[in-house]
């Protein structure tokens, strides 16, 4: 009669032989690399736990990696774009110093020109109206701008400041039909009035006479007079010349100088008002002069 429970091999009994088949598969694995083909399985079979145990680590390693390389890449690209308005503003301001150099020449009691003011500015959004070119940027009264401030991409002159909101602004571009601007011919000095089109290729010079030295290509430039725009600054270029002597003025067009339909980034322009220790300086001066010619006249 068999028993129930059937005792079996012992505990001690089985962990001997389990050190024994222990030491034989070492020493044949040692000595004759009897499972290197095994092992060659066993790795393969592995490998693709090991791959997905460590893909959540490398996928966030790339994330992180990227994220990071993306934003530094977008904020070097606007500090090049910043960059690039200032280089291209000075460079114009480089030009008109030559120029002004050369007139200071036959002309010694030329006014010397004022330091001005720069400040980099971003469009938010642009006008829906077709007949209305003005645009809207994130500058404000808070930033120090002011109406009648003139504004300029890195080729010339785009328009100036219309309305001033806290944080934001409106800008009219001297496309506009409503705008118009002082400008003189850089070659000869004549000057014109450059009046808005309503369209953003063309400007139109209204009132110029036949017989006005006004050539096809000549470069216009702010004339510097009302006092809203910095004299030499590029405004257009002459595009069309026409004589017709039926009529009692001369036709004639340009071309805005700006890229007003690619408009992005701009600048503004301030001249650096005197503060009131200045103010106070000149003031005491004026008192001093005065007061030393009565005492010269007594």
């Amino acid at each position: 009669m068999n028993p129930i429970f059937n005792q079996g091999t012992s505990p001690a009994h089985r962990l001997i032989l389990v050190l024994c088949c222990s030491m034989a598969l070492i020493f044949f694995d040692h000595k004759m690399s009897s499972f290197e083909t095994v092992r060659g399985y066993l790795q393969s079979m592995v490998s693709p736990l090991q791959y997905m145990a460590n893909a959540p680590k490398q996928i966030m390693n790339w994330a992180s990696t990227n994220v990071v390389t993306r934003r530094q890449l977008m904020k070097e690209n606007q500090d090049f774009r910043e960059n690039e308005l200032f280089f291209h503003e000075q460079a114009m301001e480089l030009s008109i110093v030559r120029l002004e150099n050369e007139r200071l020449r036959s002309l010694l009691s030329s006014p010397v020109r004022n330091e001005i003011k720069k400040m980099f500015a971003e469009i938010l959004s642009v006008d829906s109206d077709p007949y209305s070119h003005q645009v809207v940027i994130n500058r404000g009264a808070n930033d120090g701008v002011y109406e009648g401030q003139p504004v300029l991409d890195e080729k010339g002159i785009v328009g100036q400041i219309l309305h001033v909101g806290s944080s934001s602004s409106r800008v009219i571009l001297i496309s506009d039909i409503s705008h118009a601007i002082p400008v003189r011919i850089q070659r000869n000095g004549l000057r014109l009035i450059a009046s808005g089109s309503g369209q953003i290729d063309r400007l139109i010079h209204n009132f110029v006479a036949h017989s006005a030295d006004v050539k096809q290509g000549d470069l216009l430039v702010t004339s510097g007079l009302g006092g809203k725009y910095p004299e030499g600054y590029p405004v257009a270029r002459v595009v069309l010349v026409r004589t017709d002597e039926s009529r009692e003025f001369a036709t004639i067009y340009s071309e805005p100088v700006a890229q007003i339909d690619r408009l992005r980034y701009m600048l503004l322009l301030s001249k650096d008002q005197p503060n009131n220790e200045s103010k106070k300086q000149a003031v005491n001066s004026t008192s001093l002069k005065k007061t030393t010619t009565t005492a010269g006249k007594s």
